[in-house]
């Protein structure tokens, strides 16, 4: 399996190509940007994480990236919704998405319960 690290950098550069297909329009202009953004701070709070100072605060950036993972999901279902062609890729995206914050979440929880005991 593909380091994380790598994952969420490949995840960012993905939705940027996904996005370079998006038509170019005021109404989805705003969501381009908003993906892009989101889609790439997984990645690098997902980096900054790993440089924790303290299993508090790799436990706190390790939520905005699950935060920030999310809101990119929220997007790409609107581009599922909304877009005529490229659905397909938008779903991919999706799912690989949704597959970081379900690794995320575990991660968050061991790091949790390592912290209680």
């Amino acid at each position: 399996m593909t380091d994380l690290k790598e994952r969420t950098k490949q995840f960012a550069i993905d939705c940027w190509r996904f996005c370079s297909k998006v038509p170019n329009s005021r109404e989805f202009n705003a969501y381009v940007n908003q993906l892009i953004r989101s889609s790439s701070s997984v990645g690098a709070n997902y980096r900054a994480a790993q440089r924790a100072k303290s299993t508090a605060d790799f436990i706190n950036k390790l939520k905005i990236v699950e935060e920030e993972a999310d809101e990119s999901m929220y997007f790409l279902e609107i581009f599922m919704q909304t877009l005529e062609s490229n659905i397909e890729q938008a779903r991919k995206l999706h799912k690989e998405c949704k597959e970081i914050v379900s690794i995320v979440v575990t991660s968050i929880k061991t790091a949790k319960s390592k912290l209680n005991k």
